[in-house]
């Protein structure tokens, strides 16, 4: 997600606390709340993707989420 997007989110969280939004500005929040979380979670996949832990005998191991998380 570019930075533009981002402020935008943080424009809108202030306009929302200072004066509330009109429904096509809610709705464009919401849109870029999800595409946000969406973003962060594709981050957090490829790096737990990438991550081993080291058994005790010196085996690299892929970290596995639990079954209905990050998928």
């Amino acid at each position: 997600m570019d930075q533009k997007k981002i402020d935008r989110i943080n424009e809108l969280a202030r306009k929302a606390k200072a004066e509330g939004l009109t429904p096509e500005e809610t709705a464009e929040r919401d849109v870029l709340r999800r595409e946000y979380i969406d973003s962060v979670l594709g981050s957090l996949k490829g790096h737990l993707d990438n991550t081993y832990i080291v058994d005790e005998k010196g085996n690299k191991v892929p970290v596995k989420g639990k079954k209905g998380h990050i998928s």
